[in-house]
């Protein structure tokens, strides 16, 4: 079965968004280096060792929100924010631009796969992902399929 989405355009706050869901649930020991931070305290009682701690914290997460938001205004990202529509089979996924150009993504590069209350996302690395809301779909059916692929390649738990 082919499973034929309707043309969606990925908003740049959702990307934002997404991607920093990502960052955080793939980095969470960031925080734990930030708790050893604070227990300097214990040897040298002073208030800079928390205050260090979320600076240093503060900063990475920005670090984060910087790379995303550049990510948008990039001319060789432009891609990923025009409307797209999308081909899904049990062998890959086919991004496509018009009925001429396309990408296809083999389901080995996906490393994880999330089913949201809205949405699909496809992790492809740390930056890289797939965003598909359960809207692009014509049918329920489809979006049940796409999930049954996802229990198959062992994407998501069943």
């Amino acid at each position: 079965m082919l499973v034929k989405t309707k043309k969606y355009k990925l908003d740049n706050s959702t990307y934002i968004k997404t991607g920093l869901k990502n960052i955080v649930k793939e980095q969470w020991w960031v925080f734990l280096i930030a708790l050893a931070i604070c227990s300097g305290y214990a040897w040298v009682p002073n208030i800079w060792w928390f205050i260090g701690s979320f600076i240093a914290l503060l900063l990475y997460f920005l670090f984060w929100v910087i790379q995303f938001a550049g990510v948008t205004q990039l001319d060789q990202y432009k891609i990923l924010f025009e409307r797209l529509s999308y081909e899904i089979s049990s062998q890959q996924i086919l991004i496509k631009l018009n009925a001429k150009q396309g990408m296809p993504i083999k389901w080995d590069q996906i490393k994880s796969a999330k089913v949201g209350k809205n949405a699909f996302t496809f992790v492809l690395s740390k930056a890289q992902f797939v965003y598909l809301p359960y809207k692009v779909f014509k049918t329920e059916n489809e979006k049940k399929f796409v999930e049954t692929i996802l229990k198959r390649k062992e994407l998501i738990k069943s």
